[in-house]
């Protein structure tokens, strides 16, 4: 039987492959002086509906996990793990990125594989085989039978519960979801991480981590190393082969090393290359890396300051830092400077949506 993602694939011609290429971004312009993250306007009642939404686990086919399941707001959206779970049956070979100011970004995933809005990212993650594996009909008809989402989904004007609703409710969440009150924005940053920022500077880290966001939006290679655990766990690497073989990367069976943004590319410079992450609320996500195999701020300061990883297809912006254990001490300071206040209680939630509706931890609240 063809599985969904090898149906979804044959039903592509060459040219709606180009097209969804062609959509992604080749550059995105930053600001000289980075600044506060700006707030983005939203709906107050769509983003009380894609809060509930991100937060039910009748999302998923086998109602076991949600949104909030990898992306959890104590751990600033990701989930603290160095490589993801994912579907039953299955677990995920790279970590979980925030979904802090996720909202602003110009690609997604680590790869940057869709380049067009928030509203395919939802897509792609609650319809994807390892993911959350559900059938967006089988969703709908789930939560026609919720009278709270029957009711909300009119509130925010969608009229009946729908696919597409659920697809825009959810990124009008996620636009709530923007940093704020970091020391480096308040103006409250110690002499130690004023001198980490002065060396972030001077040693061309704003060369790719610029903007407000710090980050260019665009992929490179830094030679960041294997992880084994990808290659050790069969449910990982299973995960793993079926991704490449759905993206059309060759000899994907033998493979014992992520190629990242190649797959928007296929052309071997590009092999290994993965997006700039942002450097926003940092001490909420580690580890660090698309595959997590950083464990701490100090180890990815320690990383850069010996030049990085080995890779014949390295930036080669990326050379040693050689700073002194005092100035990777201020260095990491500086990017502590970069993480504000956790975007979860009742305070963020009155401030950021006016609802009746508390978000659901499980389906059983939802029918009590």
């Amino acid at each position: 039987m063809m599985t969904k993602a090898r149906a979804w694939f044959s039903a592509l011609s060459t040219a709606s492959l180009l097209t969804i290429c062609a959509a992604l971004p080749v550059h995105q312009a930053q600001a000289d002086e980075p600044g506060p993250v700006e707030a983005i306007e939203f709906d107050p009642n769509k983003a009380a509906l894609g809060k509930r939404l991100f937060f039910d686990p009748r999302l998923s086919g086998d109602t076991e996990l949600s949104c909030a399941s990898c992306h959890q707001p104590e751990n600033g959206f990701s989930d603290g793990q160095a490589l993801s779970d994912a579907y039953a049956g299955s677990l995920h070979f790279r970590n979980v990125p925030t979904l802090i100011n996720s909202a602003k970004r110009a690609a997604w995933f680590h790869d940057g594989r869709i380049g067009t809005n928030l509203n395919d990212v939802t897509r792609e993650s609650i319809t994807e085989t390892y993911f959350m594996n559900m059938d967006m009909r089988l969703m709908q008809e789930r939560i026609k039978q919720d009278p709270v989402y029957v009711e909300m989904f009119e509130a925010a004007g969608f009229g009946e519960p729908s696919n597409g609703g659920v697809r825009n409710a959810i990124p009008e969440y996620l636009k709530t979801l923007i940093s704020r009150g970091a020391p480096f924005d308040t103006g409250e940053m110690s002499d130690e991480a004023k001198a980490g920022y002065e060396l972030f500077l001077t040693s061309g880290c704003n060369s790719c981590h610029s903007g407000d966001r710090f980050t260019d939006d665009l992929p490179h290679n830094i030679g960041v190393g294997d992880n084994p655990d990808i290659w050790a766990t069969p449910e990982r690497h299973i995960t793993f082969v079926t991704m490449m073989k759905f993206l059309g990367v060759e000899n994907y069976m033998n493979l014992r090393a992520d190629p990242g943004a190649y797959i928007r590319t296929h052309t071997p410079d590009t092999f290994g290359s993965f997006m700039t992450p942002t450097l926003r609320e940092l001490t909420y996500t580690a580890p660090y890396m698309h595959n997590g195999s950083i464990a701490t701020l100090e180890d990815v300061v320690a990383f850069y300051n010996t030049g990085g990883g080995d890779d014949d297809n390295k930036d080669p912006r990326i050379k040693p830092l050689d700073l002194t254990q005092t100035e990777q001490a201020q260095l990491v300071a500086f990017l502590k400077a970069l993480s504000g206040e956790p975007l979860t209680g009742p305070d963020f939630v009155a401030e950021n949506i006016d609802t009746e509706y508390a978000p659901i931890e499980n389906w059983q609240d939802a029918t009590n």
